[in-house]
């Protein structure tokens, strides 16, 4: 699948239908759970079939596309079947019982309720919402793609405005020109005084947008919190403070996200192999003293655009293991533990490293001596290839080719 993104620029009535259209789809959705929690053993086929009778009993959810209405099940349905995947598997912890939705910012169509004019640059949308006609503003052109391709359109609500996804059934791999050989790999150690440090000797600062954000990003809050009214109706001087505050966390999240995707292409073109940690960072983020910075670091935006690279133009990625890369002797092999204060690896054996080089190099070591993944053709929603995990099979084929 591939994602083209458009601003959608409209009358204020057509924003506040398509606010109608997002607070029905959170109306079905939370109503589909409410059904799954009150009847004991219900399937999938029942849950689609309740839908239905919503339909039939309130006339503002009929007035929803049925695809997006179906779509809305499909959304509580999948969060149920995550819910009894992990009691079957018996992970650890929480195992993610399905919530009620408080803050649904999007509604999606299937192949009806919407009509694309490709030559004018905008779309309709023709449900009985009365959404009605809008303009899409975007560099892209409408005529890259065929309208068959179109699988669904997504309207998704933000802090800035109103824009729609066209979500195409397109490979990107085959409209990408493939890169050259390098014959180059790195290894990649994340860490929170460089972004990470690679086994070429090189390092990265962290862009650290919310530090230098935050400041003003607080004042906004507290200009928010002083015009909230506990219990009464909140005035549209709340409103806008509320939209302020949501607007400077959403340039900072946009920053992070832009920083990493060009950091991640230039890793892409400059190397065949590239070798990171497989970093859990949901349970790094517990840490109360740490979560802040990690947070901004960015290190799961990075992955993601690795790998998503990494399958767009034909390069490895893999994942390795961070247990230990700090602490083995890249040399010897010998396990000197050391506390983080420590930044210079000395060993018995006579060899002295950086603490995050020799991180780097021992990433890449693991990654490319017997011990890798086996190459991911498949692609999820976003275009991102699944990464490669250490412990498989060998890769030297595919850096030989």
């Amino acid at each position: 699948m591939f994602i083209i993104e458009y601003k959608l620029r409209g009358k204020q009535r057509q924003y506040q239908a398509i606010d109608e259209a997002i607070k029905t789809v959170q109306f079905v959705r939370n109503k589909c759970l409410r059904y799954w929690e009150d009847n004991k053993g219900v399937g999938q086929k029942d849950v689609y079939k309740y839908v239905t009778q919503l339909r039939t009993e309130y006339p503002f959810v009929k007035a929803l596309n049925s695809t997006a209405c179906q779509q809305a099940c499909e959304r509580t349905w999948t969060a149920i079947l995550k819910f009894y995947n992990n009691c079957k598997n018996n992970i650890p912890g929480k195992k993610g019982y399905p919530k009620y939705s408080k803050r649904t910012r999007s509604v999606e169509f299937k192949k009806s309720g919407w009509k694309l004019n490709r030559d004018t640059k905008r779309i309709t949308f023709t449900d009985g919402k009365n959404i009605g006609e809008l303009k899409l503003i975007g560099s892209r052109d409408l005529f890259y793609f065929q309208e068959w391709q179109i699988q669904r359109v997504r309207i998704v609500r933000r802090a800035d405005g109103y824009f729609v996804q066209l979500i195409l059934k397109l490979d990107v791999r085959d409209i990408t020109p493939q890169l050259e050989p390098t014959k180059k790999c790195v290894g990649l150690d994340m860490g929170l005084r460089y972004l990470y440090a690679d086994s070429n000797n090189n390092v990265v600062e962290p862009p650290k947008y919310y530090r230098k954000a935050e400041k003003r990003i607080n004042k906004l809050n507290r200009r928010k919190s002083k015009k909230f009214r506990k219990g009464q109706k909140q005035s549209n001087n709340y409103t806008k403070a509320r939209i302020k505050y949501a607007k400077g966390h959403l340039k900072v999240s946009r920053q992070r996200e832009e920083f990493a995707k060009r950091l991640a292409l230039r890793l892409i073109q400059s190397n065949d192999l590239i070798a990171y940690e497989d970093l859990k960072v949901k349970n790094l983020v517990r840490n109360k003293k740490l979560a802040k910075s990690i947070n901004d670091t960015g290190w799961s935006q990075l992955r993601k655009w690795i790998e998503y690279f990494g399958g767009k133009y034909g390069r490895l990625t893999i994942a390795v293991n961070p247990a230990y890369t700090s602490q083995e002797c890249f040399n010897c092999g010998q396990l000197i533990k050391k506390s983080l204060s420590v930044r210079t690896h000395v060993c018995s054996c006579g060899y002295s490293e950086d603490r995050d080089k020799m991180a780097a190099l021992n990433i890449l070591k693991k990654a490319t001596i017997g011990h890798i993944g086996s190459w991911s053709e498949d692609l999820n929603a976003w275009g991102d290839s699944t990464s490669v995990l250490v412990g498989s099979n060998t890769c030297q084929g595919k850096l030989s080719q």
